[in-house]
């Protein structure tokens, strides 16, 4: 299995804060058995989210992001995985979000989308390193299966 990873933040991008979300998230797939094909760093820029979101789309098994799912102007990854997925997973982002509350009522404030464009799940996570472990806890325990589905494989 196939994976990316792609850090949303303008302050990784420009190199003034170091990406510890998105190295935690190559380490844990890699652990699990997963090929990372590719981990990126980009701008809070819809256009830029769009164009990697489509570009990797259909050609890996699942894209993970980390970042701009927050309430600020320049937030928008949830936006842009919404124009690009051809089918919305609700249950992923609303399953997120509720394991995350075990921890933080923070976890509320979490826009993060999740869908399928061909065949790639798209999964939006938090910027946060500790939103991100709590998410990638919970999110493993349903990739499995949700592999499997997509493949053709489960019920």
């Amino acid at each position: 299995m196939k994976a990316v990873v792609l850090t949303i933040s303008d302050s990784c991008f420009k190199g003034t804060r170091v990406d510890e979300s998105g190295e935690f998230i190559v380490h844990t797939l890699s652990n699990c058995g997963w090929e990372i094909a590719q981990k990126e760093i980009l701008p809070d820029e819809k256009a830029q989210i769009k164009e990697r979101l489509i570009h990797w789309a259909g050609s890996v098994d699942l894209i993970i992001t980390t970042g701009g799912t927050g309430f600020s102007l320049r937030d928008v990854t949830p936006e842009a995985t919404l124009e690009v997925i051809e089918r919305r997973a609700p249950g992923i982002s609303e399953f997120l979000r509720h394991e995350g509350l075990r921890k933080t009522l923070n976890a509320s404030l979490s826009r993060g989308e999740a869908g399928l464009r061909e065949k790639t799940l798209i999964v939006n996570l938090p910027g946060s390193l500790n939103a991100v472990k709590d998410g990638m806890e919970a999110f493993l325990k349903i990739l499995p299966h949700a592999m499997e589905m997509i493949a053709g494989k489960g019920h």
